[in-house]
């Protein structure tokens, strides 16, 4: 008798047990249910209505590029979701404009959009009738108006992003030393092997070509130290001062 009871009460403690078990799944799946649909909810209205939308464009980094420029290329719609926005698409425009080499939008919530900019700097330009072709390290013509003070002008047969002597005169300037960036007034380049420096001071350095660069920008600044007024580092293991 005694261990029918027992076996009675233990069944009733599984029954109640599971039915409790059976009751906090179902509670936990309702609360599961009720958490996905206020999210809905939630995105929805983020997505269709004002809650997130763009109230504000911050743009860092342009300088010759104006906000207005910028703005243009965004084409932020007044009130449109930060979350409808295509930030990709907008920093592909921001980029097309011809003085700005890398652009990037980002999402700042709850309704900021911002962009930052890189311009591009002048490293060398080229004289035409129509004015002077500034032309940054990636050799592209970007805008003809008046070179900076300091940028180095071009000499070349037929100056330009698609001539080869001119690529070629633009690799060499982007890999010489900054101290010795700062002294070159003219480049003149004949062909892709024979380019030389003109510096500030009347001095000339005879690169010759692309080859060899970092062997070259070694020992270019030590040669300068010497006295002479023709310095030859195109064979740079067997260098010259005239």
């Amino acid at each position: 008798m005694r261990f029918e009871a027992s076996r009675r009460v233990g069944a009733e403690l599984v029954r109640r047990l599971r039915s409790e078990r059976v009751g906090g799944l179902r509670q936990l799946r309702l609360w599961g249910l009720l958490a996905v649909a206020l999210l809905t909810v939630a995105l929805v209205s983020a997505w269709f209505t004002p809650m997130l939308s763009v109230r504000t464009v911050e743009i860092d980094g342009a300088v010759a590029v104006s906000q207005d420029q910028v703005r243009e290329q965004l084409r932020v719609e007044s009130g449109r979701s930060m979350l409808r926005i295509d930030t990709v698409e907008m920093a592909r425009r921001v980029a097309t404009l011809p003085k700005v080499r890398t652009a990037r939008v980002q999402r700042v919530f709850p309704s900021t959009v911002r962009v930052t900019v890189v311009e591009r700097a002048p490293l060398l330009y080229f004289d035409s009738p129509q004015g002077a072709h500034l032309m940054d390290v990636d050799g592209v013509e970007y805008a003809i108006e008046a070179a900076p003070i300091g940028v180095p002008k071009l000499v070349a047969d037929r100056p330009g992003a698609a001539d080869p002597v001119t690529v070629a005169a633009v690799a060499v300037l982007a890999v010489l030393p900054p101290a010795l960036t700062i002294q070159v007034a003219q480049v003149l380049a004949r062909t892709v092997s024979d380019i030389s420096l003109q510096l500030t001071d009347g001095r000339s350095v005879l690169w010759g070509g692309a080859n060899d660069a970092e062997r070259k920008a070694q020992v270019v600044l030590p040669l300068l130290t010497r006295e002479g007024t023709v310095f030859d580092v195109s064979s740079p293991n067997l260098v010259t001062v005239k």
